[in-house]
């Protein structure tokens, strides 16, 4: 670990200050400090922002629910708001990892948090996420759990983060502080897609902060759950997983929200799937021909194949979960 400077801030106009002058906001730290300790990551100042008043979950008077950004992974899975408005949320947020890091990382910074790609973690690796212009070994190495969707020529690496899968489903927005004040991100715009710029991985503008993470309001009753596929069941990442949410009204599907994670270089929205399942009613074919779509662009690598027909398949159980086999 390189040498670096540390300070506290108590508020946010402190905090804006600190990062305009190349301070790195750390919370939680579960996956920054680890970045550090390999030295893939080298900030000279780190900015403590666990003290900022963002924290706390509200539902606001439109009815979305509102989820600060340094309310960690364990408050918000346990929120009884959470656990009964969008159990997706909860679900993913409880499969994501151990329980005591679960207790210290927050959901800005696991929305932030960067790629478990093993050549990204190796400094003696090519990767153009860390290292513009240096190449992408796992194109011609093991890349088994890489990215089959929404990959490029440059990075095909996946994003790990679980939450993001639901909250890419929900069409969650992010809230952003910074200079100019604050502003509002869909989350489809959030987190970027390598292109031939893979080390730029947020919208984020300078010295911004993440100030909450909103979902919008859905019809009720909304059934949703997400489900995770991985080599082992605890503390893994995953091959493949998928959020459904479901608006079942007199036996039809009005609303249909569906994402997957492992498979994409960002959390993957699913509009194929959810067009083919609105209007319809459930059934057990159903699920199988919208799941049958789920894997529509994709682009396998040597060792990743299998992951074109898991995707599939994940996605189908997930529907059958959620909407009940008929």
């Amino acid at each position: 670990m390189y040498p670096f400077s540390f300070t506290k801030v108590s508020n946010t106009r402190d905090a804006l200050n600190a990062g305009r002058r190349g301070g790195r906001y750390i919370a939680g730290g579960t996956t920054l400090v680890d970045l550090m300790r390999e030295t893939v990551e080298r900030p000279g100042t780190l900015v403590d922002i666990s003290d900022l008043p963002l924290h706390g979950i509200t539902v606001t008077e439109r009815g979305s629910l509102r989820i600060g950004s340094l309310v960690t992974m364990t408050e918000a899975a346990a929120d009884t708001r959470v656990r009964t408005i969008f159990p997706v949320i909860s679900q993913a947020l409880e499969l994501s990892a151990s329980a005591q890091l679960r207790n210290m990382a927050t959901i800005g910074g696991n929305i932030m948090q960067r790629t478990r790609c093993t050549y990204f973690r190796d400094v003696t690796a090519a990767c153009n996420k860390r290292e513009p212009g240096s190449g992408c070994a796992a194109l011609e190495g093991v890349n088994r759990s890489h990215a089959i969707l929404s990959a490029s020529d440059d990075c095909v690496a996946t994003h790990p983060s679980d939450a993001a899968v639901a909250f890419a489903a929900l069409d969650a927005s992010v809230h952003l502080l910074g200079p100019d004040g604050q502003r509002k991100v869909p989350f489809s715009d959030f987190l970027l897609r390598p292109g031939s710029t893979p080390n730029r991985e947020q919208a984020l503008r300078r010295d911004e902060l993440i100030t909450a993470v909103e979902i919008p309001a859905h019809p009720r009753p909304l059934k949703s759950g997400y489900l995770k596929v991985g080599d082992r069941q605890s503390y893994e990442f995953a091959l493949t997983s998928a959020a459904v949410a479901l608006h079942v009204r007199g036996g039809v599907i009005r609303e249909a929200k569906v994402a997957a994670g492992g498979v994409g270089t960002v959390p993957w929205k699913l509009p194929a799937v959810e067009r083919h399942l609105i209007g319809e009613r459930p059934s057990d074919t159903l699920w199988a021909a919208a799941a049958e779509q789920a894997a529509d662009g994709a682009r396998p690598l040597e060792h990743n194949r299998f992951k074109v027909e898991l995707l599939k398949r994940t996605v189908e159980r997930q529907l059958r979960i959620v909407g009940g086999s008929r």
